[in-house]
């Protein structure tokens, strides 16, 4: 199984530093690629940039960001000049992100979000491909200067047409907090969507959040990332198999989040993350290696533990 880290700005009382803290860690122990995670704290390309110059080797992503938000070019763009910048290969990933964000955050509608997916996924693969000399976009009259970014193309994808993109343009599909299940089905998905298209499926990797012999405040920083996700279909489902039926009964009528964080016990973060002493999670390493995961992208639990250390070196690659 291989494993990333990822780097993102929680938006709560968290030191707005953290993800660098985290990136530099991870590139300390050995750890391939970092994640620069997009948020209304830090744009994706800018922590990538400050990650790259502050890291000696990992490979870098920007992202998941919205598709709604960015426009293909401005998003090649930004890879482009953080791998300008940094001298190391930077990927992208899409995604459609939540209505929360796009609308409540940036203000712009979030409008036909799997279609405006599929477009953006198929320009940035061209723009990926392009090379120095051509259009920056065909008939714009100004020409490519920067090298492409040379980092892999991610998509985040749930729903049958967001999968549809990723296994038409990327090479690689994301999926977020998802359990062992998911993730079969999700592949199986994915499988057949490439069967159909005739091509080539991408690798499938997942966020998950992560924490080794978790402090308490580990786990309620983990059930934070969750509670969202309790009224989205599809999530509600595993939720209520996985026996939590009365706090999805809860999000799905409304409940704030303060509300469904009381609800929510501590053992449902083993649900969607890796929670435990190290013998625990590496098995829960293997049951999603099993379901068919590429990759695992550690978002590790820093309350607690700050910086991911205790987790990120439980897991460090050998």
């Amino acid at each position: 199984m291989d494993m990333s880290v990822v780097a993102v700005g929680r938006e709560d009382d968290s030191p707005v530093e953290e993800p660098m803290r985290v990136a530099v860690l991870a590139d300390r122990l050995g750890y391939r690629e970092v994640w620069a995670g997009e948020g209304p704290t830090w744009d994706s390309f800018v922590l990538a940039t400050a990650i790259g110059a502050a890291t000696e080797q990992v490979a870098l992503t920007a992202g998941p960001v919205p598709v709604n938000v960015r426009d293909p070019l401005t998003v090649v763009r930004g890879a482009a000049s953080a791998a300008a910048v940094t001298g190391r290969p930077v990927g992208v990933a899409l995604g459609t992100s939540s209505k929360r964000v796009v609308e409540g955050v940036h203000g712009r509608p979030r409008t036909r979000p799997a279609t405006t997916l599929e477009e953006s996924a198929a320009a940035v693969r061209a723009l990926l491909d392009s090379v120095p000399g051509e259009p920056v976009v065909p008939g714009s009259g100004f020409l490519r200067r920067l090298p492409p970014p040379g980092g892999m193309l991610t998509v985040a994808a749930f729903g049958e047409r967001a999968v549809a993109a990723a296994v038409g343009h990327a090479d690689r599909m994301l999926l977020d907090l998802v359990s062992p299940g998911q993730v079969r089905m999700l592949r199986a998905r994915m499988l057949a969507a490439a069967e159909k298209a005739g091509r080539t499926p991408p690798r499938l990797a997942a966020w998950l959040p992560a924490a080794v012999d978790p402090e308490p405040e580990s786990l309620t920083q983990i059930l934070r990332s969750v509670v969202g996700y309790l009224p989205v279909p599809g999530y509600s489902d595993m939720f209520v198999d996985a026996g939590f039926a009365e706090v999805v009964e809860l999000a799905v009528k409304g409940a704030d989040r303060d509300t469904l964080l009381q609800a929510l016990p501590p053992e449902a973060a083993g649900t969607v993350a890796l929670v435990g002493d190290a013998a625990t999670v590496r098995a829960r390493v293997d049951a999603y290696a099993e379901a068919g995961l590429d990759e695992i992208a550690l978002v590790p639990a820093t309350a607690g533990d700050p910086a991911g250390e205790r987790t990120l070196t439980a897991l460090k690659p050998e």
